[in-house]
């Protein structure tokens, strides 16, 4: 049974349906959960168990949903190029969340039904090396359809939604094996090709060309963003390519410490 004791607010009469949402979010996303968290790589997170105990025991008529693929009657979808993603939704008193979730392995590479490959450069070795992604079994899309659920539950009541701003705050500094390994991804929009490892020699000093920044969208969403909760689910939407970039978490994480600032005055 779930430890956490839940004293529901008051909620004043003649508020609308809305007003009355945002105030058992407020309450939910701000409720102590730590006497239930468990832990995994010194980071704190929200068993599926324990999440769905606490959301039943506000909203004992929520119901949960995963969508299936109609072509394959299977409740993940698989794209050759991108992988596999799942897909939830919540529903709270006839409101209805949606929520996706890549399947992702242990170094956080998108996992497909086929083992592949992908090139990084070594950086100790100066050679290119060949990495592996195995394919995604049922294990892999049964965890992340639970992980996915969390998130939705978060997203829909707040329930849990704390954790992940503190994990936003605490963003690891840690990167992949690959790049404390020394090692840089090339990206390959072909399939892989055989990388000559002797570079030439330049004896003349190339022009440099600046390529467009791929994440500039991503930062002017952050910084346009005034609302704390939108930002945490800015950060959970983009969770893989915001704790690869430094700059991209420095940025967000400023932006919900001004938010706060703001809110508090």
């Amino acid at each position: 049974m779930c430890k956490i004791q839940i004293n529901l607010p008051v909620i004043p009469e003649g508020v609308s349906d809305n007003e009355r949402r945002t105030i058992m979010f407020e309450y939910l996303s701000n409720l102590d959960l730590s006497e239930v968290l468990e832990k995994r790589d010194k980071l704190s997170y929200l068993s599926w168990a324990n999440c769905l105990e606490l959301m039943y025991k506000v909203y004992p008529t929520a119901s949960l949903r995963v969508i299936k693929n109609p072509n394959t009657g299977l409740p993940f979808f698989s794209d050759p190029n991108t992988g596999i993603f799942v897909y939830t939704e919540v529903t709270i008193e006839g409101h209805t969340t949606e929520c996706f979730l890549p399947v992702m392995d242990f170094k956080n590479k998108s996992m497909k039904l086929e083992p592949y490959t992908y090139s990084v450069y070594n950086n100790y070795k100066k050679v290119y090396e060949d990495k592996t992604v195995e394919a995604a079994t049922s294990f892999d899309i049964n965890k992340t359809i639970w992980r996915c659920l969390v998130k939705n539950v978060a997203i829909a009541t707040g329930i849990g939604l704390n954790v992940f701003q503190k994990e936003a705050d605490d963003i690891p500094e840690k990167q992949n094996d690959d790049q404390n390994n020394g090692n840089y991804q090339r990206q390959q929009a072909q399939p892989r090709q055989q990388y000559n490892t002797q570079r030439p020699i330049q004896t003349q000093a190339q022009p440099q060309v600046q390529a467009p920044d791929p994440t500039a969208t991503l930062k002017a969403t952050i910084n346009s963003t005034n609302d704390v909760s939108a930002l945490v689910s800015l950060y959970l939407d983009n969770t893989q390519v915001i704790e690869a970039n430094p700059e991209l978490k420095a940025l967000l994480t400023n932006r919900k410490k001004a938010l706060q600032s703001l809110n508090a005055a």
